[in-house]
Parts: C-alpha cells; sequence; structure tokens
C-alpha cells in the first residue's frame, strides 16, 4: 500500500486549487476507448458521492481563513493500492464492486488522518475539508526507471491494474478555524508548535492505513510487503535486519501470517530487542515452536560444475575426458 502526501501533483499549493482539481479532471476528458466508456467520475467525500469539480474549487479556495500568501492552503494525498492487493480486490468485489469499495476505504483513511494531528474536535474525516477522486489509470514520469532506460516513454499509460485515490484536503479544518499541516512532523518536539498545527506522524499515518487495509478487505499480507519491513530494511541497524530476515523465514513455514509475527516486526522496528535471542524469548508458549523453525538447516542448492559442458562435448565427439581434470586435480 502507497500512501503519500504532497503538496500538488501541479507543483503549487499555495494558491488557488484550480489548477489541481483540473488536472484531476484528465480522466473525465478521454475519449471512450475499445467500446469501454468510463463515464463521469465525479468527486466524493464522507457525506456525497456526486460532488462536481466547480464545488470542491470553491469550498477549498474559501476555506483559508488567516492563512498567508506563501502559506499552504491544501494537501494531495495519493492511496495506491499495490498490484497483489488491487489482484485481492477484483477477485474479492468484481470490477463493478472495486471502485466502491475503495471510495468506503479513502473515507477510513480520512479518519485515520485527522486522528493523527492529535487535536481535541479533530477526530474524524467529518471535521476535515477533503474531496476525493477515483482514477483508473497511472502514467510513467520523468523519474520512473522505465523512462530514464528508454524502455518508456513519459506520459504512456503505465500496465496492469491502476486504480487509486487522489484526495484535496484543506490546510483548515472544515470549521475554517483549525490550521492543520502534515508538513509538521516535530512529533511533540516544539509543543507550542504542535500546538497551533497539531502534531503528525506520517510514518504512523502509513502504517494504519496498511493495518485499515488488511483489516477491512480481509488481506493476508506477508511480511516482505509490510512498512515495517520495507522501513527495516532500508533504515534499521544491522541487528535489526537480521532479526527481521529470521522472522521472514519463519513466516515462510506458516500457512497464515500469525499475529505474533506481526507484533514482533513491530517490536523489531521499535528496537525493542538486542538479539534474536531476546525476540524469540518475547514470543511466550510460541517462542519454542519459532525457534525450532529457525534450528532447521537451511537448504542450499548444489553448484553446477564448470568442467561439465566441456565432458559432455568431449563425450559426444568420442574423445576421453582429461582424468585430472574428471577428478577435479588441479596441474
Amino acid at each position: 500500500m502507497f500512501i503519500n502526501i504532497t503538496a500538488s501533483e501541479t507543483g503549487n499549493n499555495k494558491g488557488s486549487s484550480g489548477a489541481l482539481v483540473n488536472y484531476l479532471e484528465k480522466e473525465n476528458r478521454l475519449p471512450i476507448e475499445k467500446g469501454r466508456d468510463l463515464g463521469q467520475e465525479n468527486w466524493f467525500n464522507g457525506t456525497g458521492k456526486e460532488i462536481t469539480r466547480q464545488e470542491v474549487r470553491m469550498k477549498i479556495d474559501r476555506n483559508i481563513a488567516k492563512l498567508g500568501r506563501n502559506d499552504s492552503k491544501f494537501f494531495l494525498i495519493n492511496i495506491s493500492p499495490s498490484q497483489k492487493e488491487l489482484a485481492h480486490l477484483y477477485q474479492t468485489y468484481g470490477e463493478q464492486g472495486v471502485k466502491e469499495k475503495l471510495k468506503e476505504y479513502a473515507v477510513k483513511v480520512m479518519d485515520e488522518y485527522a486522528k493523527n494531528f492529535k487535536r481535541p474536535g479533530i477526530d474524524s474525516n467529518k471535521d476535515l475539508l477533503w474531496y476525493a477522486k477515483h482514477e483508473n489509470y497511472r502514467y510513467y514520469q520523468h523519474t520512473d526507471k522505465e523512462v530514464k532506460d528508454r524502455t518508456k516513454q513519459k506520459g504512456e499509460r503505465k500496465e496492469g491494474r491502476q486504480d487509486h485515490i487522489q484526495i484535496i484536503v484543506s490546510r483548515k479544518d472544515i470549521s475554517n478555524t483549525i490550521k492543520l499541516s502534515p508538513q509538521n512532523t516535530s512529533k511533540g518536539k516544539n509543543k507550542e508548535h504542535s500546538a497551533k498545527l497539531g502534531e503528525f506522524n506520517r510514518t504512523a499515518f502509513k502504517q494504519s492505513g496498511e493495518n485499515l487495509f488488511d483489516t477491512f478487505f480481509d488481506f493476508d499480507r506477508g511480511l516482505k510487503d509490510t512498512l515495517t519491513y520495507a522501513n527495516t530494511m532500508k533504515n534499521g541497524t544491522n541487528e535489526q535486519k537480521a532479526q527481521m530476515q529470521s522472522l521472514d523465514r519463519i513466516q515462510n513455514h506458516q500457512s497464515k501470517s500469525p499475529e505474533i509475527l506481526k507484533d514482533l516486526s513491530i517490536g523489531i522496528t521499535e528496537g525493542l530487542f538486542g538479539s534474536i535471542g531476546e525476540m524469540i524469548g518475547t514470543a511466550g508458549k510460541f517462542g519454542a515452536d519459532l525457534l525450532s523453525i529457525l534450528m532447521e538447516p537451511v537448504y542450499v542448492a548444489p553448484q553446477p560444475d564448470p568442467e561439465e559442458p566441456i565432458r559432455r562435448r568431449k563425450k559426444k565427439n568420442g574423445q576421453e575426458p582429461d582424468q585430472d581434470q574428471s577428478q577435479g586435480v588441479r596441474r
């Protein structure tokens, strides 16, 4: 699950939202192709599903009380399920149901967005001014590896299922009185600043979105597909990486992901364990089973003999293989 917060796809969130709203209308301007008519996709939020682009621009642009010329006026939240997650959704809900279920999920994500600020009176999506749009396609950008390798061109449509949700959320709450900025990542270090803008932990927000997806859609997520695994393997210490790799080996012996492994992975990211043994020791009655898995010998595939092709060619040509070489003796 990819959840990201940016200023704007158009690069400017300090003025009117008009450019961004117009940009996110791009699929409504696509011609009918191959007999498939996507229809006109309106905006939605926690209170309605048929909101026009004019209302979105007007409401966002007017919700800027006491914001200066150089202050951010809104933010863009991108919710993009992975190919595995989308495959699960299409298998479960079918092509017609995926869009509506993703919209329901987006509303719940905005509940988590509100809670993440830890501000009195900001408890759910209803306390925010936000509008979302379901999109079917994604396009290659100049930053994509395929464009850099020249295997794809910028603007070319990406393959596979690409359903995702784009959300414009106002900097001010729905009452136009409270400033809320996800750019404030002080995590309580600057209490005065946090009191004005609210604390916001982006990692915690992304983690809540992943957990919500798994629960809401009954998705069994492999350890390597979790945010905790990715963050640990990128930013963790060598000991944390070793602990996470041990959990991955344990999971490969399980038909389902037990809750204990999820708890242990979170503990690893928080630096709770000094060693693999200490990590296993906290698993309680499951510890012995987990330890036995780790103690099992690791199968190593035999390496090919580099001399074998030579012997085969000589045998095919009626030649006797060199005795010293066939016995692996160096001259």
